[in-house]
């Protein structure tokens, strides 16, 4: 049975980070109060429950580094506004790496702070004074300074960060970086939503008819709901090209389930005042001769003996008076459906593990032995190619996309649903929205500038 539910102004299809915060600033900054948030689960359950909750402006191109600085400025305004419920944090990113002249990542630092990377870029090394380098006192982001720092002076680095494994020649500490809590950050925009007058419809989004005005058929528990609105905005997170499909449209992203784990540091292998730390370095893990013949017969597992690429990470979690700790690696380069079973891989936590342990030597004291309680978990980085997210108008008149951001989807919640809200009333967005959009792909130059860079700041 069908029941015909009320017109709204805009409808956004997706409740996570992303289409709470396009429904937010359609609210604040533009007075759009008639919006309905579509969605068959809670709120910030899916993807976004998933998330490392870190942030960080470090990027290889000054557009991605301009949307993350502005996000996080966003972040910073709902942190004073609501005494800090958000619980950020700004210890920074402290990306590590064995070599000593790591010119491309050097490279990447003044392309991403383009005309301001000599007054945001200090070096640190046996000719430059230590006094001018403090690592963050507190976890207040308010203390902390911008830019980076890069430390290649290995008795600093050890004085510094005696945790790190001796062999650790440079670090490049990113200053504008730390934690949120991304659901108190949803949460908070979620009463702000309703306050205003907007809706949060349950349910599974089957069809959407004709142009704007649109139609849209939503199957709930008490039957299929109808609801008209002037603009629909598609937030659908791993589902983007379902919505997609449904406008007769296609989008060029692609899902990529990556996995994490969570559990109480009881060894204190890992200082609570640590920054979130990046092992740059690719690497063989250090199996035992044994070990490495049993997994080398299987070919599901063989690919685990042979090198792999750097960016296991690791920080503290929770309040600095606890324990707990998470662990990632963003290696899986295979796309899954997110239609079908999440691809948990049970060698995961072992494998992060004994990755981890290379740069903290203290955390092999959980390899075979995690704690009980251990959280092991995990979700999809929608991405495009370029991993640059895509933001603004889709083809049909009337429908936007806010999505495809991979990792950095809490981080940069703020920016884009700020300038998804400009582009669905008509305003003006930030100066470099339009190399966010689709619009991009129109322009052959720019999309191998992009292709050509060394890095596409995926973590």
């Amino acid at each position: 049975m069908s029941t015909t539910g009320e017109n709204v102004e805009v409808a956004v299809i997706g409740a996570g980070s992303i289409g709470l915060a396009v429904a937010y600033y359609l609210v604040r900054e533009y007075g759009v109060s008639r919006i309905a948030l579509i969605d068959p689960r809670d709120p910030m359950s899916l993807t976004s429950a998933q998330s490392g909750e870190n942030y960080r402006n470090w990027w290889p191109n000054p557009t991605m580094t301009a949307f993350t600085d502005d996000s996080i400025r966003l972040m910073e305004e709902i942190a004073r506004e609501t005494g800090n419920r958000i619980n950020m944090t700004r210890r920074g990113y402290a990306l590590v790496t064995r070599r000593e002249d790591p010119h491309d990542l050097i490279e990447d630092l003044y392309r991403g702070y383009a005309g301001q990377a000599d007054t945001l870029i200090r070096f640190h090394n046996g000719s430059n004074p230590h006094s001018s380098y403090r690592p963050a006192s507190s976890a207040a982001w308010e203390d902390a300074p911008e830019g980076v720092d890069v430390l290649c002076d290995r008795s600093l680095i050890r004085q510094t960060f005696p945790a790190y494994a001796e062999d650790v020649a440079t670090v490049l500490h990113v200053r504008r970086a730390g934690s949120i809590s991304g659901q108190q950050l949803g949460q908070y925009m979620l009463e702000q939503i309703k306050a205003a007058g907007g809706k949060l419809i349950r349910g599974e989004l089957v069809a959407i008819e004709g142009t704007s005005p649109f139609g849209l058929s939503v199957s709930t528990g008490d039957g299929n709901l109808l609801i008209g609105a002037e603009s629909v905005v598609n937030a659908a997170g791993p589902f983007l090209k379902d919505v997609a499909r449904m406008l007769g449209e296609d989008l060029p992203v692609s899902c990529i389930y990556q996995q994490k784990i969570s559990f109480e540091d009881h060894e204190r292998a890992v200082p609570r005042s640590l920054p979130f730390s990046i092992d740059l370095d690719g690497q063989t893990l250090d199996w035992t001769e044994e070990e490495r013949a049993i997994l080398a017969e299987d070919p599901t597992t063989s690919r685990l003996t042979q090198f792999i690429t750097g960016g296991i990470h690791c920080r503290p979690d929770g309040a600095e008076t606890g324990k707990w700790i998470k662990l990632g690696w963003a290696f899986n380069e295979r796309p899954s459906n997110p239609h079908e079973p999440e691809p948990m891989d049970n060698y995961f936590p072992d494998i992060v593990l004994r990755a981890a342990s290379r740069l903290q030597p203290a955390l092999k004291t959980y390899i075979g032995r995690l704690p009980r309680g251990a959280h092991h978990y995990g979700g999809y980085y929608t991405l495009t190619e370029e991993n640059w997210p895509l933001i603004g108008p889709m083809k049909t008149p009337g429908a936007f996309v806010a999505g495809a951001l991979s990792g950095f989807g809490t981080m940069a919640a703020c920016a884009s649903g700020s300038i998804c809200a400009a582009w669905v009333t008509g305003n003006e967005p930030a100066s470099y929205a339009r190399r966010l959009s689709l619009e991009r792909h129109n322009d052959p130059a720019f999309m191998a500038e992009l292709t050509a860079l060394q890095g596409r700041g995926l973590l």
